[in-house]
């Protein structure tokens, strides 16, 4: 298969994937094309593509995080102040909803967030197992001990100021 077509394969499970991981569409965007222009380099069979791109792009989101939290604390030395504009009032519980939903992933450990994105995504338990680096017949366990941590950290009032609706 030529790159065009994996690209238009794999690029809108990748996007979403690491949208949500993320939060922001366009730091998704950026380390998706990132990957895929790093997939280029490579000569892999088929099969071992998508792991492999989902591991460089999970890699690349590290990266990025380290990147911002230095950010971060450069800033917090002279912030600044943003007033976030009104919202339409249809779309705030949803809002709030979403917001409370990506407090509770960012409070996991980034497995458990891999795990939970990924099993969303569609993946097959050998490919979460390839990107995660263990054995297969772990995944189901793994990721419904990540499921209940979720919903442990979802449901408690610690998750955040974000009220559930």
């Amino acid at each position: 298969m030529d790159f065009d077509t994996q690209f238009h394969k794999l690029y809108p499970s990748l996007f979403r994937y690491l949208h949500r991981l993320t939060g922001d569409a366009d730091v998704a965007e950026d380390i998706a094309q990132e990957a895929f222009v790093r997939l280029l380099r490579q000569s892999l069979p088929e099969g071992e593509i998508r792991p492999w791109l989902f591991t460089v792009a999970m890699n690349l989101v590290r990266d990025h995080a380290r990147k911002t939290e230095r950010r971060q604390r450069l800033l917090t030395s002279a912030p600044t102040l943003v007033t976030p504009s009104a919202l339409p009032d249809e779309n705030v519980e949803r809002t709030e909803r979403v917001a409370r939903v990506r407090l509770a992933l960012e409070r996991l450990p980034i497995r458990d967030r891999q795990l939970l994105l990924m099993r969303e995504e569609g993946f097959r338990y050998e490919e979460i197992a390839a990107v995660i680096g263990v054995a297969p017949a772990s995944v189901g366990t793994l990721i419904a001990r990540a499921l209940k941590r979720f919903a442990d950290v979802y449901q408690s009032r610690e998750a955040g100021d974000v009220p559930l609706h």
